[in-house]
């Protein structure tokens, strides 16, 4: 025991952490991977799985959602990234602007957030009432339960996942590097593309994962902003469990969706630890 404890001083601190860990998250996840492989009886099967697989309209609710979280990645990386760029450039006071800012929304729950949005959204809300004044609309309308809609809420929910990471980067830069390819002759596009988007990239790849699995698995969103006509893999779980009880296909079409998400975000997460990106 004392080799172990010289070998690895932090073991002390670690172990009630692995512990809870085990407690919370990892036995509840390989219950709910075995309830999937079970019939209501508790027979061994591997019916639910084949059953989410075979169905095309399952496929396509497990499809959409992935797509749902790489167009809101798309989203949040158009608009974090100049929000991250123009932190660099702004002083001491500005920074601190930014910084307010992008977490000024993390204090509310998304469930606040999302029906804020139904607000701005709804049919005489704002932005449909400020359409009609500038005749871009002949009445109100309602702007949501499109998927247009849903990805620019997600962008804004999540855009602090991304933006975060990327000014935690963008600090531990050092200046004189931007200072010394200036002096070679760079202008501002070549010390972007030279200097600040590879010291970036590690903490955009990071801050994609982090969006993309919130995005994917984020049910309050979905089926307020999206609606019926929408359906996305957390909405599919919710109907299997709360509508039709059928506890064994939602602990298969759950564990899909877990395999699927962790599948890319495992990608994001090797390419991120490139040599080249990581620096080294």
């Amino acid at each position: 025991m004392r080799a172990l404890l010289f070998r690895w001083p932090g073991l002390p601190f670690v172990t009630p952490l692995a512990l809870l860990s085990g407690l919370a998250f990892a036995i509840p996840l390989g219950l709910l991977v075995a309830m999937g492989f079970a019939t209501a009886e508790g027979t061994p099967t591997l019916g639910n799985y084949l059953r989410f697989l075979g169905d095309e309209f399952s496929r396509q609710v497990l499809v959409d959602t992935l797509l749902l979280g790489l167009y809101v990645v798309l989203g949040t990386t158009l608009v974090g990234l100049p929000i991250a760029l123009l932190y660099w450039h702004c002083g001491k006071w500005g920074r601190s602007a930014i910084i307010f800012l992008t977490l000024l929304p993390m204090l509310t729950s998304n469930v606040v957030r999302t029906f804020a949005w139904i607000v701005l959204l709804g049919r005489q809300g704002p932005i449909s009432m400020a359409a009609v004044e500038l005749g871009l609309l002949e009445r109100p309308t309602s702007l949501l339960f499109n998927q247009l809609a849903l990805v620019v809420v997600l962008c804004q929910i999540e855009l602090p996942l991304l933006v975060l990471p990327v000014i935690a980067a963008l600090s531990r830069t050092n200046r004189s590097l931007v200072e010394a390819a200036e002096t070679l002759g760079a202008g501002r596009w070549r010390q972007l593309a030279t200097v600040l988007l590879p010291t970036m990239a590690p903490a955009v790849l990071a801050g994609w994962v982090l969006v993309f699995a919130a995005a994917t698995t984020s049910y309050v969103t979905q089926s307020v902003i999206g609606g019926a006509r929408l359906i996305y893999v957390p909405q599919y779980i919710y109907r299997e469990v709360g509508v039709l009880f059928r506890w064994p296909n939602a602990a298969a079409i759950s564990t899909v969706l877990l395999l699927a998400t962790g599948a890319v975000m495992l990608g994001v997460t090797q390419l991120s630890r490139h040599r080249r990106l990581a620096g080294t």
